[in-house]
């Protein structure tokens, strides 16, 4: 495993898309001896590589820019979000080189023996890279201990206190690391996507459900216990909906997915997807366009807290494809600006991107991938 002052430089190199030795000395605080000597090892043991030559500021000597290896290690990832389950394998810059799938079993000794059955066909066409495998990350939607290896509680997949890492990995033999999903999917947007070069960053889900998570000063926020960022299930309306948890009004009772379809149906709508209310809402239906609005109101709102609670850089809302295009995701822009106070109003990007069949795995295998690049690095 890297050592710490490798993974800061690895860290380094990753959210700036390439640094010279002398950018490098100067973050970490080392000689340009000691910065030499290092990446020489690191070089040779094939995690970054020499890139393009850049010149140098006034009379200086041009430097040549260190980027990561992509094949310098390889990582798994699997995602209990489907069935079924996906698996995916990626390098160390996220791509995406093969897919495998297995049902999904609720039962964590059969999920294990399945995932470790399921491991060798993502090898079949990069059998050279098996000794190279780093680690494997396990996306769910739950609560997930501090060290990521215990699923405190899923009401989806009906477990409480269930030692998932240990479990898988007494099955395959790896290092495994397990996570949240919202909070896997904010790891792989620091890791390799749209945020890799900010330091403190929201991400909202929505889906079915909504999840959140926050990164803050470049770490990812976990809270005492493994909740931090759990907006779905903040009281929005006092004695409104029951929600799965036991509460009332939960925002997951307005806005998720799942809520706005049973409010339609509740209104005598036929439809069966969102898609299809936001037709109904075009088409001059004052129940869709009710209930967008009552939806995309209350998810705004909520979002808007956020911003004047942590103030990020960036607010990034990850949503089920074409979701966003429509009424929905006009009223939630329009309920943040119009809920955050005046003085900070506007001043916070808001980026959307839809979820695909890959996403859930890929954010799975960035938690493996940014333990061994960054540490636990959590608070």
């Amino acid at each position: 495993m890297l050592n710490a002052i490798q993974q800061q430089i690895l860290g380094a190199i990753n959210a700036a898309d390439g640094l010279s030795r002398t950018e490098l000395a100067q973050r970490c605080g080392l000689s340009k001896a000691a910065m030499s000597g290092i990446v020489r090892e690191m070089l040779e043991a094939g995690y970054v590589q020499e890139s393009a030559i850049v010149a140098g500021q006034g009379q200086g000597r041009p430097s040549v820019l260190l980027r990561i290896r992509a094949e310098g290690a390889y990582f798994i990832g699997v995602s209990l979000l489907q069935d079924p389950a996906q698996l995916v394998l990626i390098n160390l810059n996220g791509d995406i080189l093969s897919r495998a799938s297995f049902p999904l079993s609720r039962e964590p000794q059969q999920l294990a023996q399945s995932i470790a059955e399921t491991l060798p066909l993502l090898l079949t066409s990069h059998p050279q890279i098996a000794s190279q495998l780093i680690g494997m990350g396990v996306t769910l939607s739950g609560f997930i201990d501090e060290h990521q290896a215990v699923c405190v509680q899923s009401a989806l997949l009906g477990w409480r206190d269930v030692p998932l890492a240990r479990i898988i990995a007494d099955a395959t033999g790896m290092d495994v690391f397990i996570e949240n999903d919202a909070k896997a999917l904010a790891v792989n947007e620091k890791r390799f996507g749209l945020a890799r070069d900010l330091n403190t960053f929201t991400l909202v889900s929505h889906g079915a459900g909504i999840g959140n998570a926050h990164f803050i000063g470049g770490n990812l926020l976990r809270g005492l216990h493994g909740g931090a960022g759990e907006i779905a299930h903040s009281t929005m309306e006092v004695n409104g909906t029951p929600c799965r948890c036991g509460k009332r009004g939960c925002l997951d009772t307005l806005a998720s997915v799942n809520a706005i379809l049973e409010m339609a149906r509740e209104e005598g709508l036929s439809i069966s997807t969102l898609a299809e209310l936001e037709q109904l809402a075009m088409s001059g239906s004052t129940a869709a366009t009710r209930i967008l609005h009552r939806a995309g109101s209350a998810l705004g709102l909520a979002i808007a807290h956020l911003i004047q609670i942590i103030d990020p850089d960036l607010i990034l809302i990850a949503h089920q494809q074409q979701a966003f295009d429509g009424l929905l995701g006009t009223v939630v822009l329009q309920s943040i600006e119009a809920n955050v106070l005046p003085g900070i109003a506007g001043q916070t990007p808001v980026r959307t991107f839809s979820i695909n069949q890959d996403t859930w795995a890929r954010a799975a295998a960035s938690i493996a991938a940014h333990r061994f690049l960054n540490g636990l690095n959590t608070h």
